[in-house]
């Protein structure tokens, strides 16, 4: 496989040639045996400036591919595979790199393109002008790019003749047969030269003015498609799919229409033959991963049907097993992560992956009856289509639109069938693969460059601002050490400064964009909205939000039971801070879940009228309930392990070490540690963080795939063992105490969800 490719430089100097027969003689050494010669040589491989790999040493069935820096492509050849009689194609003296060249930008019609060049590569830039009478619509500048593309977006010069549809404009690189832009007055592109035609050849003028589909691009096939591309185009579809209680109207996209009773079935076929880097499968099933735990955060739960395929289908998840007791998303995983691929590699039968599909739809329509009109359906491929077995999928694919559309009127049936192609791999059957995508509004089609992050790629699928009403949403990892990458793992968290006659510095929440959770301890008697700041640290410098007021829990009073021995009693530690002005919902900056709220019913994924009840079964059911909360550390905070102790048993042994405490002078623990409290430390089975001084007031969590819940609020322990914040570990009489919030729900309700005011917009609270 392509994963054990051996990679090497093509640039010669002086003393090469002696190094390079060496080398040659050490693979066939290594490749072959010294009893058997190689099969093919490195004698004429050539690859001026740049380099080439080897999947397979010397052997047959090797494939050489060349390679080239950003800007560049290989010349002529992407690709040789290794037979007995030698390379084929036979290999070239003159491979090199050549640079990339983009389509040509002068079929603009009624303007000029300054320069006027008869080839235009990276880095040139052109400008656009029209005649005298029309008018420039699109982009006035564009620049040759990397990957083969034109910056910004095609220059049209138009006037205003009446037509009912505007003049679509000819991509670079196309010619257009169409010049009457009336109601179901069509158009049509083709692609001069070598270049491929990727999207759909003819748009029809609606009679809401509108074209249908998407611009066609002209591609040469070193032409890619951006990660940000990917993701605005397949992320913003698989959005609009999932989240039901959104409803929006655009121009540039369709928004998908389900009944609250739609089902989502989502089939899925990785390309493992022998063409296939490894790096590329691996790079997949790392995407299919990330895609089914976004799927996850969304109030539509996903059937999955996943395959793997070569000549034969190797079945990871089966779609009929979710119309029973649905599997979980961490056995999905498990299923898609442990999959070994081993020699199963020879031969594609793409045919092969379209018929299951096919055949699971037909059970489904079987078992569902009439509710089979209410499944959606998309297909996710990832190929570089170059099938040798079964024959065409095409047939097949007809079968299925026919299948789904059947059920369907005119207008509605292409809503419930798409079909998206990741295009993986060197070379690429474009001509076989694009018949293949299907459906309406975006684009289906993607050419992947080789190292296209796919996982990143899908994980920036819903960190859009279009998605601001799902808290608790953030990265499922840290890409890098920084403080970007860090808010975006703990979009939530945030500073609260208070600079009064007793300054502190306290963690908080964004429950809202318009309120920060923390701990009513951190204010003083005396200490007034003026005298707090609210950091969140983002790139460039700090965002820092006014203070209009901040509001402690009526019933927090650390002098309650001084007369009972207990000096600082923090039952009620909670404050919500009121901020100015909304916090700019990001990726980087998102409120995080709360108790009791239809938000987090809709994360839990609890169906039907749920209650708060049921969301504390889910979230604290255990006798040792596994939490987190943060400390304040470089580059921005670091997440600290404990485990809640819940059970009657292990909880009073947890709040017997309260009397241990400065200041506690009482021998029933029930006394400064309430119900209201949870507790974590100690070294029992786990040995717990311990919370610094300034971790005061974050938030207690727990983490659902990508969705956070908080539970708790950080109030007080019994020994202060670290007061500059990181991670720090518990000895055995240290203990921490946390504000269950569920306990405390009437305060937040009252506030947050305060439906008496047009000040902000009210959290919607369960009715218990």
């Amino acid at each position: 496989m392509l994963s054990h490719f051996q990679s090497f430089p093509s640039k010669f100097n002086m003393g090469a040639s002696v190094r390079w027969s060496w080398l040659a003689a050490l693979l066939c050494l290594l490749c072959m045996g010294v009893e058997v010669e190689c099969d093919c040589s490195l004698d004429n491989v050539r690859n001026q400036g740049g380099g080439f790999m080897l999947s397979k040493g010397l052997k047959t069935g090797s494939m050489l591919v060349f390679n080239c820096s950003e800007g560049y492509y290989p010349y002529p050849k992407f690709t040789h595979i290794c037979y007995s009689k030698g390379w084929d194609p036979p290999l070239k003296t003159n491979q090199r790199c050549k640079l990339v060249e983009c389509p040509d930008p002068t079929v603009m019609q009624n303007g000029n393109v300054d320069p006027f060049e008869d080839k235009y590569y990276v880095t040139n830039t052109t400008t656009y002008t029209c005649y005298s009478g029309y008018t420039l619509r699109g982009s006035s500048t564009r620049t040759c790019l990397p990957n083969g593309k034109w910056s910004g977006s095609t220059p049209i010069c138009s006037r205003d003749s009446g037509n009912t549809c505007a003049d679509p404009g000819i991509p670079p690189g196309a010619s257009r047969m169409g010049n009457i832009f009336e109601i179901d007055d069509k158009v049509k592109y083709t692609c001069s030269g070598d270049l491929i035609l990727v999207g759909q050849n003819e748009r029809v003028c609606q009679e809401n003015g509108q074209w249908t589909g998407k611009e066609p691009a002209c591609y040469y096939k070193y032409t890619f498609d951006t990660a940000l591309e990917i993701s605005e185009e397949f992320g913003n579809a698989i959005k609009d799919i999932l989240t039901t209680w959104q409803s929006a109207n655009t121009q540039e996209g369709r928004i998908i229409r389900m009944s609250k009773n739609g089902t989502v079935n989502i089939y899925i076929g990785v390309d493992i033959s022998e063409s296939i880097d490894q790096t590329y499968v691996q790079r997949a099933r790392e995407a299919i991963v990330t895609l089914m735990k976004k799927n996850s955060s969304f109030t539509v739960s996903p059937n999955y049907e996943i395959v793997f395929f070569s000549s034969e289908i190797y079945e990871v998840v089966n779609i009929l097993d979710f119309f029973g007791e649905k599997p979980s998303l961490s056995s999905l995983v498990e299923k898609v992560e442990s999959f070994e691929i081993g020699d199963k590699n020879t031969g594609t039968n793409l045919y092969a992956v379209f018929k299951r599909f096919e055949e699971r739809m037909a059970i489904i329509q079987e078992r569902t009856k009439e509710k089979f009109k209410e499944h959606r359906h998309i297909i996710i491929l990832f190929t570089d289509g170059a099938y040798n077995m079964g024959g065409s999928p095409e047939p097949t694919v007809a079968r299925i639109k026919s299948r789904v559309y059947s059920n369907h009127d005119e207008q509605t049936k292409e809503e419930y069938l798409d079909i998206y192609i990741f295009a993986i791999g060197v070379e690429i059957s474009d001509a076989d693969l694009q018949p293949l995508a299907l459906g309406t509004g975006g684009k289906h089609y993607f050419r992947l460059k080789h190292d296209t992050n796919l996982n990143e790629t899908f994980d920036d699928i819903i960190d859009e601002r279009d998605v601001v009403g799902l808290c608790g949403l953030h990265k499922g990892y840290d890409t890098t050490a920084d403080k970007i990458s860090k808010r975006k793992r703990y979009p939530w968290v945030v500073f609260v400064i208070v600079q009064g006659e007793d300054p502190k510095r306290c963690l908080g929440s964004l429950v809202s964009s318009k309120f920060v959770l923390t701990a009513a301890h951190c204010f003083q008697f005396g200490d007034t909205p003026d005298q707090v700041t609210v950091e969140i640290e983002d790139r460039p410098g700090n965002i820092v939000k006014k203070v209009k007021t901040f509001i402690l829990h009526p019933d927090y009073n650390i002098t309650a039971k001084k007369d009972q021995g207990v000096d600082e009693f923090y039952d009620y530690d909670v404050a919500l801070i009121q901020l100015q002005d909304d916090v700019d919902i990001s990726a980087v900056a998102r409120p995080i879940c709360i108790p009791c709220t239809q938000e987090t019913s809709d994360a839990l994924q609890l169906v039907g009228v749920s209650t708060c009840a049921q969301q504390e079964q889910v979230l604290l059911n255990k006798q040792r309930e596994r939490l987190s909360f943060l400390t304040k550390t470089a580059p921005l905070v670091q997440e600290k392990d404990v485990f809640a102790k819940l059970g009657d048993n292990v909880r009073n042994t947890c709040i017997n070490k309260a009397l241990k405490a400065e200041g506690i002078k009482v021998t029933d623990p029930t006394i400064p540690v309430t119900k209201n409290f949870l507790c974590t430390g100690g070294l029992t089975e786990h040995r717990d963080h311990v919370a610094c001084t300034g971790d005061s007031g974050g938030a207690v969590f727990k983490t659902f795939e990508y969705r956070t819940i908080q539970v708790g609020v950080v109030s007080w322990g019994t020994q202060s063992l670290c007061t500059a914040g990181g991670l720090v570990e518990s000895n055995e009489d240290s203990r921490d105490f946390h504000i269950n919030l569920f306990r405390v729900v009437p305060f937040l309700k009252s506030i947050l969800g305060d439906d008496d005011q047009d000040d902000y917009v009210p959290i919607k609270f369960l009715k218990d």
